[in-house]
């Protein structure tokens, strides 16, 4: 089987096949035992009906069809991928040539037109830089992480006075629709501002005090009258205030092993800086993404990106949004695929499997139902392709350079290599 490519648009290109005369006898055998199976022919059983006799009943060129119908699509995947061709869709295939029963012995030639991924010209990485955040931690991001803190020991004392934000109320609820009561709880423990409830129990809580009474109309967001306009009843039984506690060398060593409140500061802000640090890589990975694509100027197939698009109606009302998103997403795959290349990626077994546990767990799904359902639903190139993604992306910051706000160098070599679980430094892959 040979097979020619010739570039239509910088994304479809037509692949010529020439089946060869051996080949497509090959498909026929297997077409004449599928239709001796299936047909009754007085005198033979079943399956043992010769060539000549199918011929006779049906004709060569309905087997003929029922062959290439079977086995196109086998000889267009074959050809296109010794001819290196990566389609991105169906293909449109035509059958330009085939023999007649007096040219049984010969081939036949089809062409398939196919989207592919174009041509992209990656630029020198070591060219490029990208930008992160600094791990500075200044004296606000520590301040708000002591008083997260802080919170976690804090204590509720009750006060007598009207409920404000930020105030713990227990109360009552009571709902009625007309003059039904549908719903009600008793001592319930709410966080007054918290908006986390029914709308409008905020501010109809927001100056009531222990004892008092009040009533404003909502929409039920459970339960059989979900949805139900309604009133409610709400009635409290006692407000308490949380109680920071001082931050003090006593605070330290009631919070933590450290003696001083100067202890737990520093040792608070390496754990900042090093939580930002870890953030670096996730960001530099997006921040490449975002200056290759930025920098890059390439088409998009034109039947890809609509079969994209309809996939994120389902998402977005707005056909515009929907165009928006598929279109970056599909230039952001195209151009991960050219790394992947570019790099000469390769997933190994281990890799695969690792990637499979980490989504069944996610999931909370039995690991082998969950390959088993991946594999039905043929979604295992996905896998294989985030695998070849991230390590293209990784593989690419290890050649841009990388800095931070201030313009200091930042190495990412140890962050990367913990992130693929490796001790060693990841190596270049030349």
């Amino acid at each position: 089987m040979t097979s020619a490519v010739e570039t239509l648009e910088p994304t479809k290109v037509r692949l010529t096949v020439d089946v060869s005369a051996a080949d497509l006898s090959k498909a026929l055998s297997v077409a004449y035992a599928a239709i001796a199976r299936d047909i009754q022919v007085p005198g033979f059983r079943k399956g043992k009906v010769p060539a000549r006799i199918i011929d006779q009943r049906i004709g060569f060129d309905s087997v003929l069809d029922f062959a290439i119908k079977n086995t196109v699509q086998q000889w267009y995947t074959t050809a296109a991928r010794e001819a290196k061709v990566h389609p991105l869709g169906p293909p449109e295939i035509d059958v330009t040539d085939q023999p007649d029963s007096a040219q049984r012995d010969q081939g036949l030639t089809f062409t398939a037109e196919v989207e592919v991924r174009p041509v992209i010209v990656l630029p020198e990485l070591t060219s490029l830089t990208v930008t992160v955040p600094s791990v500075a931690v200044n004296d606000d991001e520590l301040d708000s992480a002591m008083g997260g803190l802080a919170e976690r020991f804090a204590s509720l004392r009750g006060v007598d006075r009207p409920a404000a934000s930020g105030d713990f109320v227990s109360m009552d609820l009571k709902a009625t629709i007309g003059d039904r009561e549908v719903d009600s709880v008793s001592g319930i423990s709410y966080e007054v501002g918290e908006e986390t409830m029914l709308k409008g129990l905020d501010e109809a809580l927001d100056g009531l005090s222990a004892g008092e009474t009040t009533v404003f109309e909502t929409e039920l967001a459970g339960g059989a009258h979900e949805g139900e306009r309604a009133l409610v009843e709400v009635t409290v039984q006692s407000v308490k205030e949380r109680e920071m506690p001082v931050l003090d060398d006593d605070f330290a060593m009631e919070a933590s092993e450290f003696d001083t409140i100067e202890e737990l500061r520093e040792d608070m802000a390496k754990h900042l800086a090093l939580f930002k640090q870890k953030g670096q890589l996730g960001q530099a990975r997006q921040g490449l993404v975002e200056t290759l694509l930025a920098d890059l100027d390439f088409p998009v197939p034109p039947g890809v990106l609509a079969r994209e698009i309809e996939e994120y109606k389902g998402f977005h009302d707005d056909e515009e949004a929907a165009r928006e998103i598929a279109t970056m997403k599909l230039r952001e795959s195209m151009l991960l695929d050219a790394l992947s290349e570019h790099f000469d990626i390769q997933v190994s077994q281990d890799e695969l499997v690792q990637s499979l546990l980490r989504a069944a767990q996610e999931q909370e799904a039995d690991p082998s139902e969950f390959v088993e359902q991946v594999q039905a639903q043929g979604l295992m190139p996905l896998f294989i392709g985030d695998i070849s993604h991230n390590k293209a992306i990784d593989q690419a910051l290890l050649r841009v350079r990388v800095e931070d706000e201030d313009g200091d160098p930042v190495d990412l070599t140890e962050l990367l290599a913990q992130d693929h679980n490796d001790d060693d430094d990841i190596e270049f892959d030349e």
